[in-house]
């Protein structure tokens, strides 16, 4: 729980506060923007809710934080059911849908819930949180999760200890997760149901996939997201744990596929018609390979 006694100077008077203990991890800027902002190597609100809606997606921020690192001086009467909320819809008709509850163990990278007749999927993993557990339940529970690579395995032990669901993870990223029942192997894409492709991107780390859902929703990991600042889709020079003229040529090998949506783990989400997406993948390449 965030203390106010250690509430970041950085921070503009108010209710709302970030306190000492963020660790940067972006998730609370991504998912209020007007609300938060990145200040001397960690989070800071820099206008405090002026309506409804902006204090409602600081509450969902203040619950997503990984650390607790984000608090309002006095109680709000809608955090609990903002809490009870989670997983959020991002798309209704689709039923995908946006976790929160970001582990401090993932370095808050998010995960996404998807409902679907032929068995619900977890993509990679949240944090323990009873509320998301439960209603995870009440929507039929988690019968595979899929992991996009070993840094966001999180409490993975907890889901499939509850659902029994199967945990799958590239054998590039084994190390990472030996108690996995089912590996992804080589390099070539594999269909793993009539709607869900998936497809090593070896770079990031060895191991890393994008999961493809219904050709409309692309699930990166730490392979692509979007870069506010830079105002276009990127890779993570810096958080490249394995190798960078790998993770080129996988990104090449996205340009075969046709996507409307980029969901990340650590970065922020991008939608854009297919087309436009595709432009956007070629400009990230041309990026990389000038780093």
């Amino acid at each position: 729980m965030a203390k106010l006694e250690h509430r970041r100077t950085e921070n503009i008077p108010g209710d709302f506060y970030v306190d000492t203990t963020c660790i940067d991890c972006d998730a609370c800027r991504g998912l209020a923007p007007e609300v938060f902002t990145a200040v001397g190597g960690q989070s800071a609100v820099y206008a405090q809710p002026q309506t409804k809606e902006q204090r409602h997606q600081a509450l969902i921020a203040l619950t997503a934080c990984p650390t607790a690192s984000i608090g309002t001086e006095k109680p709000d009467p809608d955090l609990g059911h903002v809490r009870a909320e989670f997983p959020v819809p991002m798309d209704e008709e689709d039923g995908v849908l946006y976790c929160g509850y970001h582990s401090e163990k993932s370095f808050g990278a998010a995960s996404y819930f998807l409902k679907r007749e032929s068995g619900n999927i977890l993509i990679d993993c949240p944090r323990e949180a009873s509320p998301l557990i439960k209603r995870l339940g009440e929507l039929g529970g988690v019968s595979r999760m899929l992991l996009t690579h070993g840094d966001d395995v999180a409490d993975h032990s907890v889901y499939h200890q509850r659902f029994g669901c199967e945990r799958w993870i590239h054998e590039g990223d084994r190390s990472a997760l030996r108690e996995a029942e089912q590996l992804f192997k080589g390099s070539e894409p594999i269909d793993l149901d009539k709607d869900m492709v998936i497809i090593p991107v070896s770079g990031h780390t060895r191991g890393s996939c994008c999961f493809l859902y219904r050709n409309k929703y692309l699930f990166t990991g730490d392979h692509l997201a979007f870069s506010h600042r830079r105002g276009h889709l990127y890779a993570f020079r810096d958080a490249c744990w394995y190798s960078w003229s790998k993770q080129i040529e996988s990104m090449e090998r996205l340009l075969d596929y046709s996507f409307e949506w980029v969901l990340p783990g650590h970065g922020r989400r991008r939608h854009l018609p297919a087309g436009e997406m595709k432009e956007e993948l070629k400009r990230c390449v041309e990026w990389m390979k000038l780093r």
